[in-house]
């Protein structure tokens, strides 16, 4: 079984393309690339269900046609629609700093470490409302708010869910 703290989002699926069951894939990642079986996850009523990639191809920078195996209409795609979609931790090279491939949501829950503060606390949400993407960090009783940047972002271990951040002087302070 699959579980949630084994994977990381890195998208989501819109909507079908064509009528042979290509989906549309909204990514920012390009961790199936260098895979040998590529495999992505979907959660399908609460459980975490893999689909292998049997093609895919790039239709922008941000978009990716995905035809998923067995999946060969476009009323089959239809049933991915706006669902997440997630890839495996234990499939990422050990070397790759994930931080550039997954979502900012991702983090949601990750503890922080400021190189320099110390603990700061946990993210809690993160708004992506405007174009400055903010991570929300619950500190005890108040709440600290840090650009999610990757500046900032020094370090991050998926494993644990802890990330480590330089936050820029005087940030706290706000």
């Amino acid at each position: 079984m699959i579980r949630q703290e084994d994977v990381f989002k890195i998208g989501q699926f819109t909507k079908p393309h064509g009528i042979k069951g290509e989906i549309s894939l909204v990514t920012q990642s390009d961790v199936f690339d260098e895979a040998e079986n590529p495999y992505l996850i979907c959660d399908i009523n609460g459980i975490l269900v893999p689909f292998f990639i049997e093609e895919y191809r790039y239709k922008s920078d941000t978009v990716i046609l995905v035809k998923l195996e067995n999946i060969n209409s476009d009323q089959a795609a239809r049933e991915f629609t706006n669902r997440d979609v997630f890839y495996p931790l234990d499939e990422m090279d050990e070397e790759n700093d994930l931080i550039g491939d997954i979502t900012w949501d991702s983090l949601v829950g990750y503890q922080v470490t400021d190189e320099k503060h110390g603990d700061l606390g946990t993210i809690t949400d993160v708004d992506e409302s405007t174009i400055n993407v903010l991570l929300h960090i619950r500190q005890e009783e108040k709440e600290i708010l840090v650009p999610a940047v990757e500046e900032i972002i020094v370090a991050a271990d998926h494993t644990d869910k802890r990330t480590t951040v330089s936050v820029p002087e005087g940030l706290l302070d706000l």
